[in-house]
């Protein structure tokens, strides 16, 4: 039952979004709670990792030196490149390189067992990138819109080590010490990331109810390509790096996956929430778009 809740987080998204939407007065009340949430999200992460997860990096460094690249490359520059072909406003833009500027998503794990890649390795990347993301998302952040508005990149800095380092940490200690009692309820934590998830995305869209309408399909499209950017250039460039497709699958879901949370939560803090909307819409997109492309490669021999 609790599988089956966590496999429609899609709908989820989607009917959390079109409440919050229609009645913006029940969310906006709970703004504050954002960062909240992102913290519960990464403490959740956390308490399903083991020490040996993070030692996997030392066993296959290639695929994952891979997926770091192309994250912290291919990402960003994509989000600036449509932003401007496609004329967005300086809002969106920063949103947009947020989006493209954060880590993989935790939601990259579960779509990438749907799809029978290697949750295993998933599971690595998503730590090696968050861990990477202290230093890469503030850096980018300033590299690619430090020179439209301010950005306080010591400041997103030290955000991030609150909202995603110490989080992860402490669950990564709950779990050395609770492994048996975690381990019993792991499902549970899942669905409790995915409603965190949910109520932020609905949060966010509740605060731009009145911009929604405004931003047009053109913008809407702009986030969808940059999604698909990611799982496409990740799935190809594995493939001519000489890859296995189990392998190719993972590292296209790991790229095109993003932590949109914490995306919103940066842009909440220290931007405008026009500029937490990419991120909320990246959110419900890319978990439909993951399952959409999971149930095609389990499908598929």
């Amino acid at each position: 039952m609790i599988n089956r809740i966590n496999t429609l987080f899609p709908l989820w998204a989607l009917l959390f979004s079109m409440a919050a939407y229609s009645l913006p007065d029940y969310f906006v009340p709970y703004k504050s709670y954002i960062t909240p949430l992102l913290v519960a999200i990464m403490f959740f992460m956390g308490v399903t990792l083991r020490l040996e997860d993070f030692s996997r990096v030392l066993k296959k460094p290639k695929p994952i030196i891979l997926t770091v690249i192309l994250q912290f490359t291919i990402m960003p520059l994509a989000a600036l490149l449509l932003s401007k072909v496609l004329g967005f406003s300086t809002e969106l833009l920063i949103g947009m390189v947020l989006v493209g500027a954060v880590s993989g998503g935790t939601a990259s794990n579960v779509i990438t067992y749907l799809a029978k890649g290697d949750v295993a390795l998933s599971i690595t990347m998503t730590i090696t990138s968050t861990l990477l993301s202290i230093i890469a998302t503030p850096f980018l952040t300033l590299i690619y819109v430090g020179q439209s508005v301010p950005v306080p990149a010591s400041a997103m800095f030290l955000s991030i080590l609150q909202l995603v380092l110490a989080p992860v940490l402490i669950g990564v200690i709950v779990n050395y010490f609770l492994h048996r009692f975690i381990k019993r309820y792991e499902p549970y934590l899942a669905t409790l990331s995915m409603l965190a998830i949910v109520l932020i995305i609905a949060i966010v869209v509740a605060l731009n109810q009145g911009r929604i309408a405004t931003i047009g399909l053109m913008s809407v499209a702009g986030i969808i390509l940059h999604n698909l950017t990611g799982l496409s250039s990740g799935y190809w460039i594995a493939r001519l790096m000489g890859f296995e497709h189990k392998i190719c699958k993972t590292i296209a879901i790991e790229v095109g996956m993003q932590n949109s949370g914490l995306a919103v939560a940066l842009a909440m803090k220290y931007f405008t929430p026009l500029s937490a909307l990419p991120g909320a819409i990246f959110s419900v997109w890319h978990n439909i778009s993951g399952a959409l492309l999971a149930g095609y490669w389990s499908r598929k021999k």
